[in-house]
């Protein structure tokens, strides 16, 4: 199968129409974004307080629905590990909701681990892209050594850093990505159909 031009040049077009005709709703949404970006900076302890809870939901809820299906599906093989999947999911959902400081600093404790792979994971990438690189392989050395510094930041000050830590950073997040939508609905604005 093939892909012509005048397919790729159809197809931006209708992009660059869906973004021009759309660039409003970027635009609040990325002011939203920076918004709460901006909150969860100021006051992280809330904000991890937030996503704890949150996520203690969807916890909750998915372990309803999957012991739902489950029971749907009796016959299916693995019924007694999926009981069990669905019954861990309800208490981790409960404990989360019911104790949130408690589930702040479990979720922190997992940040941890995933700022230790994921700086490790960055780090090897970037040695073994040494010579493909060229000279931005540093930049890719120096976000994995960030990541574990991070990691030991966070874990030197538990059960301390529990409170602000998952907070701050998805605020951060949210704000920088607030700004990423912002830069491209008013981009989008000036996009000629």
């Amino acid at each position: 199968m093939s892909i012509h031009q005048s397919d790729v040049d159809r197809l931006e077009r209708r992009v660059a129409s869906a973004l021009h005709s759309g660039w409003k709703y970027l635009l609040i949404e990325g002011i939203v974004l920076v918004v709460l970006g901006a909150a969860a900076i100021v006051i992280p302890p809330i904000a991890t307080l937030a996503v704890e809870i949150i996520v203690g939901w969807l916890f909750l809820l998915s372990g309803i629905l999957g012991l739902a299906m489950t029971f749907m599906m009796r016959g299916a093989p693995g019924f007694w590990w999926s009981v069990f999947s669905g019954v861990l999911a309800i208490a981790a959902g409960v404990v989360l909701i019911g104790w949130p400081v408690s589930g702040a600093v479990s979720l922190t404790l997992l940040l941890i681990v995933f700022f230790v792979m994921e700086g490790v994971a960055t780090i090897m990438y970037a040695l073994e892209h040494k010579r493909e690189l060229s000279g931005r392989w540093g930049f890719m050395l120096a976000s994995g050594v960030v990541d574990l510094v991070l990691a030991a930041i966070i874990y030197a000050g538990l059960p301390g850093t529990a409170a602000w830590a998952i907070g701050l950073l998805v605020g951060i997040n949210m704000l920088f990505g607030g700004a990423a939508l912002i830069a491209i609905a008013l981009r989008a604005r000036h996009i000629e159909t």
